[in-house]
């Protein structure tokens, strides 16, 4: 199970990711975009997702480990459900969101070091 611990320590060790709050909530954002935050209850967290498309079929694949409210429709962010995925899987989910978000150059230098 992950918690919001969790979150903050794998949002943080991303490249030029840093902390500042968003609407009362812990955000976190890679220049001054935001690529995850904690929900307002603690047991979410949003993350952004490629398409709209990709945010119905992951809403299908995954119903237990991610969600939305009427707040996200339209747009491509889902909620995951912090008690329902493991530290591994929180970790994809916020790399990804991370990877939507940075900057082109500084993607192609994170990219480059994990090879």
């Amino acid at each position: 199970m992950a918690t919001a611990e969790h979150l903050r320590d794998i949002a943080l060790s991303l490249p030029e990711a840093t902390e500042k709050p968003m609407h009362g909530t812990p955000a976190f954002y890679v220049k001054t975009k935001f690529f995850t935050k904690l929900s307002h209850d603690g047991r979410t967290a949003v993350v952004h997702v490629d398409s709209l498309e990709e945010k119905e079929a992951l809403l299908a694949a995954e119903p237990a480990q991610l969600t939305t409210t009427p707040h996200y429709d339209g747009y491509r962010m889902v909620l995951v459900v912090l008690a329902k995925v493991t530290k591994a899987e929180l970790r994809e989910y916020v790399t990804e969101s991370w990877r939507l978000r940075a900057p082109k150059k500084l993607l192609a230098a994170f990219d480059a070091q994990e090879q």
